[in-house]
């Protein structure tokens, strides 16, 4: 094998190792840029920030249907044992 086709080689190798480490620190770029707010203290109230969750009063309501339903058919199954 001449020089200059190991040299290639070599090169090829270390191609292909920069580009893994490319990878992986944008990986780790990433993961700071999700992490970064999370557990941060806001600076007017001292609280952490958090979105509220709007629900519609349909959902609200079907929720509830649900919900009832659910504990309906309970405690007919247990009025059914006893």
């Amino acid at each position: 094998m001449d020089i200059l086709a190991a040299l290639k080689q070599e090169e090829a190798k270390f191609e292909k190792l920069l580009d893994n480490a490319r990878q992986q620190l944008e990986t780790v770029r990433t993961a700071i840029k999700l992490f970064a707010g999370v557990g941060s203290k806001s600076k007017t109230t001292g609280k952490t920030k958090r979105k509220k969750h709007v629900m519609s009063a349909a959902t609200k309501a079907k929720i509830a249907k649900s919900a009832k339903k659910r504990w309906a058919k309970i405690k007919a199954e247990k009025k059914g044992k006893a």
